[in-house]
């Protein structure tokens, strides 16, 4: 498994972007960014999560450290919509093109606007997923801004 790759590390690779690939071994009913975060020994607010929400019907991916959860009225007033809620899992898999707790802000099926919270600033290097369960990439914060054409705009509540 650890040496296959995703459309994130390949879009990465593509991109010739600076980045590194870290794996770790996914345990059933793990909470997925507090088990990446130690499984790496990484500073939990150093790891982000990639969440999929409807913000008035559009599919829009908020990014936060694993630490915090999405404020969805942040998200929406970001993207300048009205409402958000949590997108269908199903839903969120099917257009991503990646399964629940590997979702990764790269490389995704179709583009969807992307706000990353604003600690991501915070950081030289950031995680995020790299496309499965167990497979993180770190790179540096502009970088993952630039390939998502994100929005940066403080969306995580703790």
């Amino acid at each position: 498994m650890a040496g296959r790759g995703t459309p994130a590390t390949a879009l990465l690779t593509t991109k010739k972007i600076t980045h590194r690939v870290h794996t770790y071994t996914h345990r059933d009913g793990a909470v997925y960014g507090t088990e990446a975060a130690d499984a790496l020994g990484q500073d939990p607010r150093r790891v982000f999560k990639t969440l999929v929400a409807l913000v008035d019907g559009t599919m829009t991916v908020g990014i936060v450290p694993v630490t915090s959860t999405l404020d969805l009225k942040a998200l929406a007033a970001a993207v300048g919509g009205k409402r958000a809620t949590m997108a269908d899992v199903t839903d969120a898999e099917r257009t991503t093109g990646y399964v629940a707790g590997g979702i990764s802000p790269l490389g995704q099926r179709k583009r969807l606007p992307t706000v990353i919270d604003a600690s991501v600033r915070d950081h030289e290097t950031l995680y995020c997923s790299g496309g499965r369960r167990g497979l993180e990439i770190e790179l540096a914060p502009d970088d993952l801004i630039a390939l998502t054409t994100a929005t940066v705009a403080p969306i995580a509540a703790t």
